[in-house]
């Protein structure tokens, strides 16, 4: 009972059970052959919804009803440009890379604005806004495939003593994200404002400001519209409260770990995208019921 006790205060743990389970599962079925090469996909992928799951989870921890729905077209959007800036040159990756979260900073601002000044809910905010930012990133891109530049390309690809870049990127996002709730005055802003708004404006907590910080995420260059329920449900499946005010940073990298697992374990065994997204929603529906009951705070 003791070891269940301290597993329910942290949340974050199951996630990271559920992964070994799954790679262990996986390994077994292939024999053992697939463990190194199946260990560094993972890693690659879900480095991926990592930095996506972690932007949607500064604005879960909000409060109930903050979801970003924008983020696929944001992403569409800055990495279009960018790679278009960068014309395939490797003096231009710098600012190819500032333009895109550039690209996502206005995006966000004008995300805030419409929940601010219109009132506006966020999810119809963030969704109107995804059409608009898809059509300009159709328009600007006119069908054209961009490359990027080779060193942008062989970065990505590559690794540092088998563990690939993007994973390291990936992780010093997280170590940034994970001070800035836990040890920074703004992160405590955040989680007073996800538990009560009210409560937070008479603590004389700056709630539009702290707000509009979460909502103005960056961008990455890949772009997909898989990210919009991957990026929510690596943030619910690994730990972060649904009703906000609680988040949680090394959960997302178990979830996502997880989550990429069991689509490749799925994939082995020739499941379709129904499938894959049909096992998703339950495993979304099955955490926010054990959650339910779930104490909150514990880390």
């Amino acid at each position: 009972m003791t070891v269940l006790r301290v597993l329910g205060r942290k949340p974050w743990i199951w996630s990271f059970l559920a992964t070994i389970i799954v790679w262990l599962v996986t390994v077994f079925f292939t024999g053992g052959a697939s463990a190194i090469g199946l260990s560094q996909a993972a890693l690659t992928f879900a480095a991926f919804s990592v930095i996506v799951g972690i932007g949607q989870m500064f604005v879960i921890t909000l409060g109930p009803g903050n979801i970003d729905l924008s983020v696929p077209a944001t992403m569409t959007l800055a990495g279009t440009l960018a790679l278009k800036l960068m014309n395939v040159e490797d003096a231009m990756i710098v600012p190819g890379l500032l333009v895109s979260i550039l690209i996502g900073l206005g995006i966000g601002i004008g995300n805030y604005a419409l929940i601010k000044l219109l009132r506006i809910p966020p999810i119809i905010a963030t969704l109107s806004m995804s059409f608009i930012i898809q059509s300009t990133a159709i328009w600007s891109n006119r069908g054209l495939r961009i490359k990027p530049p080779e060193q942008l390309a062989d970065f990505a690809t590559s690794g540092f003593f088998g563990v690939p870049n993007v994973a390291i990127v990936a992780l010093l996002v997280s170590l940034l994200a994970w001070v800035l709730l836990e040890r920074t005055i703004y992160g405590r802003w955040i989680s007073a404002i996800g538990q009560s708004m009210f409560a937070a404006r008479m603590a004389g907590i700056p709630v539009d400001g702290t707000r509009l910080a979460s909502f103005s995420g960056g961008a990455a260059l890949n772009m997909g519209a898989e990210y919009l329920l991957m990026s929510i449900a690596v943030v619910i499946i690994g730990g972060t409260a649904v009703a906000g005010g609680d988040s949680n940073v090394p959960g997302i990298w178990g979830a996502s770990l997880f989550m990429f697992l069991v689509v490749s374990m799925l994939n082995t065994y020739g499941f379709g995208a129904g499938p894959r997204l049909v096992l998703t929603g339950l495993i979304i529906i099955a955490v926010i019921l054990i959650a339910g009951g779930r104490p909150t705070g514990g880390r």
